[in-house]
């Protein structure tokens, strides 16, 4: 799908960048350095791959269902710390983490490429009561991602 190529080839080149860096980093500075919200590079990690889940069951749902769609929103109201805490990212292996932050992404990149031209218009109403196209929520996925990575580069850096 032509538009949203450059963002999914943005996505895409920032997984190839972001993997060896995230391999890279040691124990201790994946579980102790914490960032405003108190979650450690971990927990982003953990983070990030719940945002890619959900927003590609919303992508799926949001071509299918009526339109507006009342779904689940993991990501207000506390709910993506609840996410975090109940999952464990903090105990994962971090290999794994980070292979499957990385597929997750991979994967909601064949999805968007996938995504009925016809459908970018229908919306979901938030926990927010805010009303969101798909389309919208496709193109903002990638300032998102940069968003998080921005964190992990400050964690990184900390000292």
């Amino acid at each position: 799908m032509n538009e949203f190529k450059t963002n999914n080839q943005e996505l895409l080149s920032l997984i190839g960048e972001w993997e060896p860096k995230l391999l890279a980093l040691s124990d201790d500075t994946i579980t102790n350095k914490q960032n405003s919200q108190n979650r450690t590079i971990k927990q982003i990690v953990g983070h990030m791959i719940d945002s890619a889940s959900n927003n590609t069951h919303r992508i799926v749902h949001l071509q299918y269902q009526p339109s507006p769609l009342i779904y689940p929103d993991y990501a207000n109201l506390g709910n993506n710390d609840r996410w975090i805490s109940i999952q464990s990212y903090q105990t994962e292996k971090w290999d794994d983490l980070v292979q499957l932050w990385k597929y997750s992404n991979i994967h909601i990149v064949h999805v968007i490429n996938s995504v009925s031209l016809d459908k970018l218009d229908n919306e979901w109403i938030t926990a927010l009561n805010k009303r969101v196209s798909l389309k919208a929520m496709i193109i903002d996925y990638l300032p998102h991602f940069r968003l998080h990575l921005s964190e992990i580069d400050e964690l990184i850096n900390k000292k």
